[in-house]
């Protein structure tokens, strides 16, 4: 238990309850009644003295108030806390005494509940006090804490009988309190009084004062002491008992102190006396803190010197701490009131039962509900809900009950109270044991359900045991008790189940036998063979059938064929007997031996019969040599009859072998068995002889192999044509095209053979969507269309009439035949379409054809159109000579062909293609190079130092293509070696620097295009000396250099073709000085912003790239170019073309 603890200074006192009305019980004390005086002193005087002790409330706005309550009653206590200034809920706890939190003692009897007002903002804290008890007087306290802010009040709760007055008890029960979370929660208890120890009868002891004992005892005798007079609370007595060993100062306002303490029996009378060393000095008396008013309770009295307290009627709520105060001085005792003992009224009685009953050991203490302890044997009885045992407590009496004894309940048990105990022994016997229905001897047949049942006079288990071992519980075998009835259950009676059974209750010295035997028929199982009882053995072999049989007892067995008993013996055909099984044995199986054989089956309980049918078996006859009725080219179609014999089991299927007819080695063709009468042997080299032979198979084995069949060789046609079109159709011709066949084959190819009809034969259809007819028409309305084989792959048909509409078809032929046809998909109209002529030029001729002079020319121009279009070629406007300039045309394409290409070739190449009225143009620019003239004159300017400056004009003769530069050499005039100075220099001037000073040179200049250099080069006339040191050199003056030029477009736009959906790009290239704004326009707009085009433009190189262009697209480009000097602008064409899908 807690230990008590003493009043915290900052608890605020709660206002003492009103006077009550004066006692009429009888005091404790011999001093008589009038000596007593009720001294009051004036309202004014006892508020100024309550608040000097006190202090102001500073959460509380209503605190609760001790309050007087009947055993059975109910009672409330409210506190209010103001909840303005609180930003939370604040803590609150309540207790009782010093030291007992309420918090984990709600239950039953006590209910904590609190609410909140969001208008008033208040607090509402109550205790509710159930059905109060006399133990629940006493002093509580309530706290509520909020940070670091805290608050307390106490108040009393006294609690009065209904009825009669409560006698005095000892002090050795005020200690005792419940244990926490039960019911009773809160309730005084003496649990710890009762220990694990053996009851022994109290004799009666005066009246002991635990307190005296305590004071006088050593330390190490307190816990002895606690244990002998059953106190609990040792730690708080410890904690006074430790207060009133202190020395007490010496007080100047007392002359004589109170006791350290005092005790008093409930509903006595208990005097403090102290003497004061003036008499002037005032005194005042205090509980727990709270200062004590006059009332018919407390009664004060003064006597000279002496000051004296009384206090009647004392309660359980009175044990406390009290101190008296004069002046700055106090000093203070411990009242302790006690309760008197609880006695045993009514003894326990010794008790006899039988197992099975239920047993009540009843007693009565002297109060109502009061605490009691049960032992068995000395060992406390603890009750619980897997306990059997059960105590009931009706007001005085306490019962405890035993449902269900056994022997082990038989025991000496005893009650303890806190004033006496009281003990009585039980007896448990068992009753005599009646059999009502023995159990009875069984005789069941084999599979049926066993079933032993015995009843008996008691409700108790027993033990089953068959031939004097215990029976084991299964799935099979089920043990039941329902009550006096016991049963032994076996489903699926077996043989071993036969045998003496006996049931022993248990306790008791009985058993109940029975016998159980099991009975079978004779049967015969035949699980093991088919469905038809049909028994298979190979000839020669031996056969032994073990026929399972059972009965009980063990059946005879006899076998026969027809009227022929089969007898044991030695023969080839004989029987042997069994317990568990009949065979019979043959043996060296003849086929004679197939036939029905009986059994039959006799005992006691019945008969049974069978019949089995034994069948020998052997390998089939082999089967008739095969005949080839088809052959192809690696494969031939091979058909047989079945064996005339089969060898009495199914042919399950048959194995082909074969051979080339010159070797003696055959092959197997499959490994997997053929199921039919027919095969087709495949993988064959033609023009090979072959054979062929079979072998037929049942269950037993391979038959012998037949005789070979005739030799064939195999030899096939090809596979048909493929990819029959139509290249041309006019008004009375057809002209058809194929590819030759996949597969030729080793008879070769010898040409083909062309065959048409026309629409609205006998049996012409449509041919299906693979080209293939959908069924072929009669012989007599194809007409072939080539008299003899072509081995070409094209061919002409003739003389058909116009408007007409024919089938064609082709065939390949060779040394086996004509091909499967190979037919057109759709009838073709015999009538010239005319197709517009297109011009279809090839990429790199779109810009200018450039060859260098003596190189051929070869360029061919495709184009369409039908019938076949007209040409015509012109060069610059003009007729092109036929004698420089070959011309050849097919129907498809164009070819213009030079041998040696001259420089008077070079122009622009017009074509024009005429269908009917229709025509199309196209042109190309044809240019033929050449290398370059020398340059015209080259001159030395000037000579200075070890420099010489070269000036030059260009040739007359460029080559037909840009001078791209020039190379210049050196030469000393001693030697006319030439070395080259510089090369690929592109200006008319040139400074030749780091000569050797004292030589003489001369220079030349070569000119220089995309062909190379010119053949010859133009030298200086003159030679430059350069002088040697000493000599004045004059520095020649030079003008500054005008680089301004024009805009000039160095690289025109060429015409282009564009796919829709790729990429197409326009460059030209430009010069200038200042460097010219570039500006793209299409069809005379300028191009801004545009997110389909971009431009680019890089050492005077200018792109313009059009993203995915559609034909919306297409159509005239212009680059314009810009600056101070000038405006230049070229032009181009561009044609997008879609291609089909």
């Amino acid at each position: 238990m807690p230990e008590p603890t003493k009043k915290e200074e900052n608890e605020v006192p709660a206002p003492a309850p009103p006077p009550e009305e004066p006692s009429k019980e009888k005091e404790a004390g011999t001093t008589p009644a009038k000596d007593w005086t009720l001294v009051e002193p004036p309202p004014g005087e006892e508020q100024a003295k309550q608040n000097a002790n006190s202090q102001l409330s500073i959460l509380f706005i209503e605190k609760p108030q001790g309050g007087t309550v009947k055993v059975g009653e109910d009672i409330t206590f409210i506190a209010k806390v103001k909840a303005e200034d609180l930003l939370r809920k604040p803590t609150i706890k309540w207790f009782k005494g010093k030291w007992m939190d309420l918090a984990s003692k709600a239950g039953k009897h006590l209910q904590l509940k609190e609410t909140f007002e969001r208008h008033s903002r208040v607090y509402t804290f109550e205790m509710q006090i159930i059905k109060a008890k006399e133990n629940f007087a006493g002093n509580y306290r309530c706290e509520v804490t909020y940070k670091d802010k805290f608050d307390s009040c106490s108040f009393d709760l006294e609690v009065h009988e209904s009825t009669g007055t409560t006698p005095n008890i000892d002090i050795r029960s005020a200690f005792k309190r419940s244990g926490e979370g039960q019911e009773d929660a809160g309730e005084l208890d003496f649990s710890g009084l009762l220990k694990r120890r053996e009851v022994k009868q109290q004799e009666e002891e005066p009246q002991v004062d635990v307190w005296e004992l305590l004071k006088n005892a050593k330390p190490s005798e307190y816990e002895k002491i606690a244990f002998q007079y059953g106190i609990t609370d040792l730690r708080g007595m410890l904690k006074r008992l430790k207060r009133m060993r202190r020395e007490e100062k010496k007080s100047a306002a007392f002359a004589k102190i109170l006791d350290p303490a005092y005790q008093v029996d409930k509903g006595g009378r208990v005097r403090f006396v102290v003497e004061l060393a003036d008499p002037k000095l005032e005194v005042k008396w205090y509980k727990n803190g709270q200062e004590i008013r006059p009332s018919t309770k407390y009664i004060f009295e003064h006597k000279g010197c002496q000051r004296i307290l009384f206090i009647n009627n004392c309660q359980m709520t009175d044990d406390s701490e009290y101190y008296v105060t004069a002046g700055d001085e106090k000093c203070s005792t411990e009242l302790f009131v006690r309760e008197p003992p609880i006695m045993v009224t009514k003894q326990l009685e010794d008790t006899t039962a039988y197992c099975g009953e239920r047993v009540e050991l009843e007693c009565e203490v002297s109060e109502d509900d009061a605490n009691v302890k049960w032992f068995k044997n000395g060992e406390e009885i603890i009750p619980g809900p897997k306990s059997r045992y059960r105590i009931r407590v009706e007001g005085k009496k306490h019962i405890l009950i035993i449902e269900g004894a056994t022997k082990a309940d038989a025991a000496e048990y005893s009650v303890m109270t806190t004033g006496g105990q009281s003990s009585a022994k039980l007896s448990v016997d068992l009753k005599p044991l009646k059999i009502l229905t023995p159990l009875t001897d069984q005789t069941v047949n084999l599979g049926k359900e066993i079933c032993l049942k015995c009843e008996i006079s008691e409700n108790i288990p027993g033990k089953w045991t068959k031939n004097g071992l215990p029976v084991q519980e299964s799935d099979r075998l089920k043990v039941v008790h329902k009550g006096r009835i016991h049963k032994l259950v076996i489903a699926n009676a077996l043989t071993e189940d036969e045998g003496d059974y006996v049931f022993a209750p248990d306790a008791y010295n009985v058993t109940l036998p029975a016998k159980v035997h099991v009975i079978d028929p004779p049967k015969i199982i035949l699980d093991g063979l088919d469905a038809d009882n049909t028994v298979t053995v190979i000839a020669g072999n031996k056969l032994r059938l073990e026929i399972p049989i059972s009965g009980e007892p063990p059946p005879k067995a006899m076998w026969c064929r027809g009227d022929k008993a089969i007898m044991e013996g030695s023969g080839r055909i004989r029987t042997e007997s069994y317990p568990d099984s009949s065979t019979l044995v043959i043996d060296i199986a003849e086929r004679d031996d197939s036939g029905v054989y009986h059994i039959n089956l006799k005992n006691e309980a019945g008969e049974a019969h069978a019949s089995i049918k034994v069948k020998v078996v052997d390998f089939p006859d082999p089967p008739v040599a095969p005949t080839v009725t088809e052959v192809g080219d690696d494969w031939c179609i091979m058909n047989w009859e079945p064996p005339a014999y089969d060898g009495g089991s199914p042919i399950l299927g048959y194995f082909i072998e074969r051979k080339k007819k010159q070797s003696s080695r055959w092959m197997r063709l499959n490994f997997d068995l053929c199921k039919e009468t027919t095969f087709e042997p495949k993988k064959m080299i033609e023009g090979v002889a072959y054979e062929v032979r079979i072998f037929a198979v049942n269950a037993i084995g391979i038959s012998k192999p037949s005789m070979p069949s005739r030799p064939f060789v195999p030899l096939a046609v090809t596979s048909p044509p493929t990819l029959l079109t139509v290249d041309s159709v006019t008004d009375t011709t057809v002209t058809m095209r194929w590819r030759p066949p996949d597969h030729i084959g080793a008879a070769g190819l010898d040409g083909y053979v062309l065959e048409y009809c026309f629409e609205g034969s006998t049996s012409a259809k449509q041919s299906d969507e693979n080209g293939e007819a959908a069924y072929d028409l009669p012989a007599e309305d194809w007409i072939v269309a080539n008299k003899d084989l072509i081995d070409k792959t094209k061919f002409t048909i003739t003389g058909l009439p116009t408007d007409a509409k024919i089938f064609v078809r082709v065939k390949a032929v060779n040394a086996a035949g004509a091909s499967e046809p190979k037919y057109y998909s759709q009838p073709i109209l015999v009538k010239e379409i005319i197709e517009p002529p297109k011009i279809r030029i090839p990429r790199h001729l779109k810009q200018t054809y450039i060859r260098r002079v003596g190189e051929a020319v070869n360029l061919v121009i495709p184009f369409q159109g039908k019938p076949r279009p007209e040409l015509t070629w012109k060069k610059d406007g003009a007729e092109i000579d036929k004698n420089q300039i070959n011309i050849r045309n097919s129907e498809t394409d164009t070819i213009i062909f030079i041998r040696k290409a001259e420089r008077s070739h070079s122009g622009k190449y017009d074509l024009q293609v005429k269908v009917d009225k229709f025509v199309e143009t196209a042109s190309i620019d044809i240019q033929i190079i050449d290398r370059p003239g020398p340059p015209q004159i080259v001159k030395i300017e000037d000579v200075w130092g070890e420099n010489v400056a070269l000036t030059w004009t260009p040739p007359k003769d460029d080559g037909n293509a840009a001078i791209t530069g020039y190379t210049i050499q050196k030469a000393d005039k001693k030697s006319m070696e030439w070395f080259t100075v510089i090369e690929h220099y592109h200006r008319t001037s040139a400074t030749i620097t780091e000569l050797v000073i004292g030589n003489e040179y001369y220079f030349r200049v070569f000119s220089e295009n995309m062909c190379g250099l010119s053949e010859d080069a133009t030298m200086t006339k003159e030679s430059a000396v350069i002088a040697k040191d000493g000599k004045i050199y004059k520095n020649p003056v030079y003008e500054d250099f005008d680089f301004s030029e024009a805009p000039m477009f160095t690289q025109p736009l060429v015409n282009t073709y564009a796919i829709a959906g790729y990429n197409a790009t326009l460059n030209c290239s430009v010069r200038g000085n200042p460097k010219p704004k570039i500006t793209w326009m299409k069809n005379k707009v300028a191009i801004v912003d545009d997110p389909r085009y971009r431009m680019f433009s890089n050492q005077g190189v200018c792109t313009l790239e059009i993203r995915k262009p559609s034909p919306y697209d297409g159509g005239t480009y212009c680059c314009k170019a810009v600056n101070d000097l000038g405006t230049v602008e070229i032009e181009c064409k561009l044609e997008v073309k879609v291609v089909a899908q």
